[in-house]
C-alpha cells in the first residue's frame, strides 16, 4: 500500500478557509499549490516546499498538470533537509529521459550539500579531494578520460604549493591539493577550454586572527566552493560535455598550534609573487593562490575559481546571492545569462585596475588583506587572486559563494549547504 503524499499545482486561487491568498490547501493526503502567475512560478514552488518540509510528511509524490521540469528541481531544492534530504517521487507525467536528468541532479546537488553539511572531524583536506574525485570517476563511462592525482603535506612544498602548505601546517591534517583531468576528446594535447579551482578550508578557525565562536560554528562550510566546482563538473560530464577540463581543489585546516603561520610571515609564491600575512583569517585567496598557478601551466583558454571567499561578499548581498567579480564583461554576460537561465541568483560586484593598487605590503609585494580603512573587502579579495592570474582582465571569472550555506532556515532554504551555484557554472562550462 502506498504511504505517498500527493502534490499538485494550480493557478486557481484557494478556498478563504486556507486564508487570504494562501499558498497551499489540503484534504487527506493531497496537497494543492496555489500559483499566482504575476509572481514568479520558481520561488513560490520551493517556497511550498520548505512549508511541507516542516510536517513529517511520507514521501512525497507530485502528480497532475503543470509540472515541467524547473518546477519539479524548485520542489526538490525546497523540500530539502541536512537530516533526510529530500524524498520526493517526481511522478510518472515525464518521459524517461526527464527523469533520469532530475534524478542525476539531484544526487549530485544533495552530494554538494552533504558534504558542505559534514562536520570537520569527518572531512579532512584529502579526503574532501578524494570524495571529489569519487563523485566525478562515478559518472564518467569512460575511465580513459579521467585521471588525477592528490598532492599532500611535505609533497606540497617538492611543487611550491607553498600558499596551501603554509594555511594548513597548523593541522595534523595536512593540506592538499587535487589535479583532475578531464579529457574526453581522446588527444593528450587538446586545448584545456576550463580550469576549474575551488577553495576546499575544511575547517577555518581564522588562525591567530581567532574568529568567535559565533562565526567559527559554520565554518565547516568554508569548503563550499571545492564541493560546488566538484558538483558542476559531474553535472556537465552526465550532461554529455564533449570539452577538457582541469579542476584543482586547494584544500586546508586554518588551525591555531605551535606549528601555525603568523601574522608578519611573508609566503613566497611558485611564480615569485611575495604575500605578507596581515591577517590569518584571509587564508582562502592564499590557499587559491597556489591552484591558480597550477592552473595556468596548461594554457586554459578560460578561468574560473569559486570560494567562500569573504564575509564582504555576505554584507553586500546575504545569503541570497552569490557574486562574481572579474573585468571581463562579455564573460561576466554569460555567467549572469547561466544563473537566470538555471534559476539561481548572481550579482556582479565591482572589480577594476585600481582595486590592485589597494593590497600593498612594505615587506612584500603583496598583503593577503587591504591595510586601508574603508577598503572593499570583495574587491581586494580578487585584486590579491589577481596577481596570480597572466592576464586578469580577460577570460578569468571569480566567483564569491555567498549563497552557498544557508546558516539558518528560511522560506526558501533549509539550514546547511544549498547547492546554489551548481546549476548555473555548469551551464557555464556546458555552454
Amino acid at each position: 500500500m502506498s504511504h505517498n503524499f500527493l502534490v499538485s499545482l494550480s493557478f486557481e486561487r484557494a478556498s478563504p478557509t486556507w486564508g487570504e491568498n494562501a499558498l497551499l490547501s489540503f484534504s487527506e493526503g493531497h496537497a494543492v499549490i496555489h500559483l499566482n502567475k504575476d509572481k514568479a512560478l520558481f520561488s513560490q514552488v520551493q517556497t511550498a516546499a520548505r512549508k511541507l518540509d516542516g510536517m513529517s510528511l511520507p514521501e512525497i509524490k507530485l502528480q497532475g498538470e503543470h509540472w515541467d521540469c524547473d518546477l519539479r528541481w524548485a520542489f526538490s531544492q525546497g523540500l530539502f533537509n541536512a537530516k533526510k534530504g529530500a524524498n520526493i517521487d517526481f511522478g510518472t507525467e515525464l518521459a524517461d529521459q526527464e527523469l533520469q536528468t532530475l534524478t542525476l541532479r539531484k544526487q549530485i546537488v544533495e552530494w554538494v550539500r552533504n558534504t558542505i553539511n559534514l562536520g570537520p572531524e569527518a572531512l579532512s583536506p584529502q579526503d574532501l579531494c578524494q570524495k571529489s574525485a569519487d563523485l566525478i570517476d562515478n559518472v564518467v563511462a569512460d575511465k580513459a578520460h579521467l585521471s588525477y592525482k592528490i598532492i599532500a603535506g611535505d609533497e606540497l612544498l617538492e611543487h611550491q604549493f607553498h600558499g596551501i602548505y603554509q594555511v594548513g601546517r597548523g593541522s595534523v591534517r595536512p593540506g592538499a591539493m587535487l589535479q583532475l583531468d578531464y579529457n574526453p576528446t581522446g588527444d593528450k594535447n587538446a586545448l584545456v577550454e576550463y580550469a576549474l579551482i575551488g577553495k576546499g578550508i575544511t575547517f577555518d578557525s581564522g588562525g591567530y586572527s581567532l574568529k568567535p565562536s559565533a562565526g567559527m560554528s559554520i565554518m565547516k562550510s568554508d569548503m563550499g566552493g571545492a564541493a560546488t566546482l566538484a558538483g558542476a563538473l559531474a553535472l556537465s560530464i552526465v550532461n554529455g560535455l564533449p570539452k577538457r577540463i582541469k579542476l584543482y581543489l586547494c584544500c586546508a585546516e586554518n588551525l591555531v598550534s605551535g606549528n601555525a603561520f603568523k601574522l608578519g610571515d611573508v609566503i613566497t609564491y611558485k611564480n615569485g609573487v611575495t604575500a605578507e600575512i596581515l591577517n590569518s583569517d584571509a587564508e582562502g585567496r592564499l590557499v587559491m593562490a597556489d591552484g591558480l598557478i597550477a592552473a595556468q601551466d596548461d594554457n586554459p583558454v578560460r578561468i574560473i575559481d569559486a570560494a567562500t571567499l569573504t564575509g564582504a561578499a555576505k554584507m553586500a548581498v546575504g545569503r541570497d546571492y552569490n557574486c562574481v567579480l572579474t573585468m571581463d564583461d562579455q564573460f561576466a554576460q554569460l555567467a549572469s545569462d547561466s544563473a537566470a537561465t538555471q534559476n539561481e541568483k548572481l550579482w556582479r560586484l565591482p572589480f577594476e585596475a585600481f582595486h590592485l593598487e589597494q593590497i600593498s605590503s612594505s615587506f612584500a609585494d603583496v598583503a593577503n588583506i587591504s591595510s586601508g580603512e574603508g577598503m572593499a573587502g570583495a574587491s581586494t579579495a580578487t585584486a590579491f587572486l589577481a596577481k596570480f592570474v597572466k592576464t586578469p582582465e580577460k577570460n578569468w571569472l571569480h566567483f564569491d559563494l555567498s549563497g552557498s550555506y544557508q546558516l539558518g532556515a528560511n522560506g526558501l532554504w533549509a539550514a546547511g549547504g544549498k547547492g546554489h551555484g551548481v546549476l548555473m557554472l555548469s551551464e557555464i562550462i556546458s555552454a
